[in-house]
């Protein structure tokens, strides 16, 4: 049997810092909620379509398909029928609002908290798979910039209610799971 290593960019936390990152992530789905933001989660693959609609981000998109497939289904992935894993959470939550335009009311604060995959080298403090939380607001017209500073004012008072030992900073909003979080 060869030895198993680990795939790099994909990170599996020990059970004491799984127990940090649950209470960092349900610290942020308070928060959000607190201040009226609804939860959404969306499926975690998009159609390669829409994933790449934007550009200069294929690189960056993980390709699925299915290793036996039936004959009313192509084999290999293509932009016009492929499917991908969503690389940010934008893409997604812009499908879903055009999907659900009829039934969503306007403004739509939505905050979503779940993986997303990025096909990039790993280097320190990046990885290829993590959680990305997201809060945001979103009008059928144009908003009033007080929707912009309620975002700032929401983040910052998130930010406050995490558990980051005095005297640390955070760099990129990226937050690295050190020994030093106590859960509470």
């Amino acid at each position: 049997m060869s030895k198993l290593k680990a795939l790099s960019g994909f990170p599996e936390w020990l059970p004491e810092q799984e127990l940090v990152q649950q209470q960092i992530l349900d610290t942020i789905q308070r928060c959000y909620t607190l201040h009226g933001f609804a939860p959404l989660r969306t499926r975690a693959m998009e159609p390669l379509s829409v994933l790449l609609a934007k550009g200069e981000t294929s690189k960056e998109v993980y390709v699925l398909s299915r290793l036996q497939s039936d004959e009313r289904e192509p084999a290999s992935a293509s932009e016009e029928d492929g499917l991908g894993l969503h690389f940010d959470l934008t893409v997604p939550f812009a499908r879903y609002v055009v999907e659900n335009r009829g039934r969503l009311s306007f403004p739509y604060r939505r905050y979503q908290v779940q993986p997303v995959w990025r096909g990039e080298r790993p280097q320190l403090g990046r990885y290829r798979e993590f959680i990305q939380a997201d809060v945001d607001v979103i009008g059928s017209e144009s908003l009033h910039v007080r929707h912009d500073a309620e975002i700032v004012r929401v983040i910052a008072y998130t930010l406050g209610e995490l558990p980051i030992p005095q005297g640390h900073r955070m760099s990129r909003c990226h937050c690295p799971m050190k020994k030093e979080f106590a859960v509470r």
